[in-house]
């Protein structure tokens, strides 16, 4: 079921490494009838310098807050696990939904995600139909159906 968010435009951060893995979240969005802006970075680094940037003139505002992180744990240059405990210390971020979206199935990073306050933790599907279904189920629960604090 493909619905529209009033006529907001949803702000998603997609945190991924793996280019076929980006587009396959960007295929699978693009399906979904949410106005949407999907801004992609390839390094934990990254991710930290988007979210923490401030445009000077706003009195320390983030630009384009996101509404959804979708973050990847393997990730160069800054760990996914690290990229998200930095994101939950933050009052300023803490309320914007992490959903990990990771192929690691290892106890180790689900416990430690979950510590560090993921509010999901998903497994990549290995086939197209179940990666792009999850995909879409993700963003029609938490930009359809969560009711967030802004």
């Amino acid at each position: 079921m493909n619905t529209i968010i009033d006529n907001k435009i949803t702000q998603i951060l997609l945190v991924e490494d793996n280019y076929a893995h980006a587009e396959l979240v960007v295929r699978s969005l693009e399906d979904l009838a949410i106005k949407k802006n999907i801004h992609h970075v390839l390094d934990g680094e990254k991710a930290l310098e988007y979210l923490f940037a401030s445009d000077g003139e706003s009195g320390g505002e983030h630009k384009l807050r996101p509404d959804l992180i979708l973050l990847d744990l393997r990730l160069p240059r800054i760990h996914g696990l690290e990229v998200l405990k930095k994101v939950k210390e933050s009052k300023e971020l803490r309320s914007i939904p992490v959903v990990v979206f990771t192929t690691s199935k290892a106890e180790k990073d689900i416990q430690q995600a979950y510590q560090f306050y993921a509010n999901s933790y998903l497994v990549k599907p290995i086939s197209y139909k179940d990666f792009s279904k999850l995909i879409a189920d993700v963003a029609n629960y938490w930009l359809n159906h969560n009711q967030s604090a802004v």
